[in-house]
């Protein structure tokens, strides 16, 4: 497609309004959607890594305790 000049481009014979609408929503939702995943991702990191520190809690109790003796009669 050719176009004259850039108002012939931005107008886009008449549905520019709509054109750069539709690119403005598009890349709107895509950046929406970056953002979430981003967000997403991070607090699923900080979930695993304060699990995992749980864990290693757990574990250094249960080795720091000694376990009770089984005595057999």
């Amino acid at each position: 497609m050719y176009f004259d000049s850039i108002d012939a481009f931005l107008s886009m014979g008449g549905y520019g309004f709509y054109v750069w609408l539709s690119f403005g929503v598009g890349f709107f939702c895509l950046a929406v959607l970056w953002i979430s995943s981003f967000s997403i991702k991070r607090n699923l990191f900080k979930q695993v890594m304060s699990e995992q520190a749980r864990q290693a809690r757990i574990q250094a109790a249960r080795v720091a305790t000694p376990s009770p003796e089984v005595t057999e009669k």
